[in-house]
């Protein structure tokens, strides 16, 4: 049994732990060196990036590494943590469309990826191991989707060569409510 010493000296050390590691937090924090899988989730209103909701519109935003959804008749709103492009070279920002839908896609690297990783694949059958999970909406650029990932690891972290990707519920979700048409802005 513990002495009501052994008890006190115990206790003040760990009322005390949560400041000393809030410091150490605000210090790693402040020197760098602390890095977060998470996205801050910022809400954004549709009227400040689409002129109307014409066929719907998704939001990908990737300082929030966040995917909006609003329905044309505003009754569906919905809000998903994303992966996002890792550098700003790998990124193209503006505005464009869902082009085609695939559930099941298939997935060849572009020729810069297989520059920079020649021992890719140069096809990967549709399938749980496919990078672009289980469906993909095609943009009206080349090469670039909002698609799924069953590598969770990616969601909210800068890990895709320009993609969006999603946790694979989600974007079977955001699959059954954008159609072809439907506006995409990345910003």
């Amino acid at each position: 049994m513990k002495t009501r010493r052994q008890f006190f000296t115990t206790s003040a050390a760990f009322i005390g732990l949560p400041a000393l590691v809030r410091a150490q937090s605000a210090e790693q924090l402040s020197q760098g060196s602390v890095r977060r899988n998470i996205s801050s989730f910022r809400t954004q209103p549709w009227q400040d990036h689409f002129a109307d909701l014409s066929h719907g519109a998704i939001l990908c935003d990737i300082n929030s590494r966040a995917v909006q959804y609003w329905s044309e008749d505003q009754s569906i709103y919905k809000l998903y943590p994303s992966s996002v492009p890792l550098s700003e070279e790998l990124t193209r920002r503006g505005y464009t469309e869902v082009v085609r839908k695939v559930e099941g896609p298939s997935w060849r690297p572009t020729p810069s990826m297989k520059e920079r990783n020649p021992e890719w694949p140069d096809y990967w059958p549709p399938g749980p191991d496919n990078p672009l999970g289980t469906h993909a909406l095609y943009l009206s650029w080349q090469y670039y989707r909002v698609h799924g990932t069953g590598d969770t690891r990616k969601i909210g972290r800068q890990s895709s060569n320009g993609c969006i990707g999603l946790y694979n519920e989600h974007i079977a979700e955001l699959f059954g409510f954008a159609e072809v048409g439907t506006q995409v802005r990345i910003f």
